[in-house]
């Protein structure tokens, strides 16, 4: 097999002293897979290792790869990606793909820290109650999105002003006022999750608006969605790509 020197590199760093079986049944995709995913394309950019692997983690997410997300987990620890953050980016995912598709992967997250003996459950990491979470996630959505974001809860039609209400209360309030993440990171993993599931572009590019806002900019956005293509396929990518381009046309 041909697998290159940079590639079979980045994956011994992934995964050391793990023996593909794809590279048994399947050498010839595994040389194309390989040297395209874990060489040419971690080599396209300097994004670091750990937001490579987070992001890739979302993608999966988003894209309902369990499989690949379980492989994945380990690389992401081999690479700095700790319990806590993979445990909130799989939290947050529930509030963008619902509990139906994010379940199983909180099992996975389970399993990976139950098989290297890390106890369960980790340290708790949220800061908001029933009494403060609409009036903390609102003000989550006012940093990160804007002024015009202030009492948002209490906007919209009657009989649809309950879901603003969840959206500052839940989305906002019960997980991205957790610590563990900080707001970069956590506008980042929507941006993935969105990006990966498709026919969501409206939310796509509000929440691209909103991690150019707080400083993940264009030039990041594309190193991300570059990094996550072998995860997601080209059209999804391109798509995603669409939206980056759209935005930021607007702030010229």
């Amino acid at each position: 097999m041909a697998i290159s020197k940079n590639a079979q590199e980045y994956h011994d760093r992934m995964f050391p002293g793990y023996e593909s079986q794809f590279a048994k049944t399947d050498p010839e995709f595994t040389e194309l897979f390989d040297n395209f995913a874990f060489d040419e394309v971690v080599n396209q950019d300097d994004l670091d290792d750990k937001t490579r692997l987070m992001a890739i983690l979302a993608t999966l997410l988003g894209c309902q790869g369990i499989d690949e997300f379980k492989l994945m987990l380990t690389a992401a620890y081999n690479l700095g990606v700790t319990p806590i953050e993979m445990k909130e980016i799989v939290y947050q995912a529930t509030a963008y793909l619902g509990i139906g598709r994010t379940f199983p992967f909180i099992q996975a997250v389970n399993d990976f820290c139950r098989d290297n003996g890390i106890t369960l459950p980790l340290e708790q990491t949220g800061t908001t109650n029933p009494a403060n979470r609409i009036e903390k996630g609102n003000q989550a959505q006012v940093d990160i999105f804007g002024d015009h974001m202030k009492g948002f809860q209490n906007t919209g039609p009657e009989e649809s002003r309950h879901i603003n209400k969840w959206l500052a209360g839940n989305c906002f309030g019960d997980y991205y006022t957790r610590k563990g993440l900080d707001y970069n990171q956590r506008e980042m993993i929507t941006f993935c999750f969105l990006s990966a599931q498709g026919g969501c572009e409206p939310q796509l590019i509000s929440h691209i608006e909103a991690n150019m806002r707080i400083g993940n900019d264009k030039a990041f956005l594309i190193k991300i969605i570059s990094q996550c293509l072998p995860f997601i396929g080209y059209p999804r990518t391109l798509n995603a790509l669409r939206c980056i381009n759209e935005v930021a046309a607007k702030k010229i």
